[in-house]
């Protein structure tokens, strides 16, 4: 049974508290944009400047990174849903679909996780040169964000488990699902500015 509040709003809207959470959080995604705005144009600035470590060309591996980016965009899907049901009060759909939408994100770091250990291998890190350093940055952060989404959503299945379906989850599940959302558009960047040039420069 859908759950709204006497103006017809979303569960998660339904307080001014929740109203100016939810705003807040707009603005901090827009900082964050602001730093990963820098992490690009950091990485724009650097890119060629491999000096005698190995080229992108040389080691981006296009079965990986298009896995890689497939899963995420999935997960972005499997979130969506999971907003759906939210909204549609139905909170073991929404669950189930929160722990789909974590597994995926736990798969993408685990190949990103190989995909790091296979360059460090292959002879490059931060170290290597000033490129690779901007790309392990980039790319390391974006990650480090992928992996604090997942936290934050197994602390979100637990309240949820505990308390059900309220304003105060709700509005954690609509934010968490903002969170994944701006992570796969970023990641959309990354995948066309960093590793489709990387591939054919």
């Amino acid at each position: 049974m859908r759950e709204n509040t006497q103006d017809n709003l979303p569960l998660e809207y339904s307080t001014e508290s929740d109203q100016n959470t939810i705003v807040g959080f707009w603005i901090f995604l827009a900082a964050e944009i602001a730093l990963f705005s820098t992490l690009f144009a950091t990485y724009a600035v650097l890119f060629g400047r491999t000096g005698d470590a190995l080229e992108p060309a040389e080691l981006f591996e296009p079965g990986i990174v298009l896995m890689m980016t497939f899963i995420l965009l999935t997960s972005s899907f499997t979130c969506g849903l999971a907003i759906h049901f939210m909204r549609e009060g139905m909170k073991t759909r929404l669950m189930i679909w929160l722990i789909i939408t974590a597994l995926l994100g736990l798969s993408f770091l685990g190949f990103e996780i190989y995909e790091f250990i296979h360059y460090i291998h292959e002879g490059v890190s931060l170290q290597s040169s000033a490129y690779w350093s901007a790309f392990f940055l980039l790319t390391g952060t974006h990650g480090v964000h992928v992996a604090l989404g997942l936290g934050w959503i197994v602390l979100i299945l637990i309240q949820l488990k505990q308390r059900g379906l309220t304003s105060v989850t709700n509005r954690k599940v609509f934010v968490v699902g903002l969170y994944w959302h701006f992570l796969d558009v970023i990641w959309i960047f990354i995948f066309t500015g960093v590793y489709l040039i990387g591939m054919v420069i």
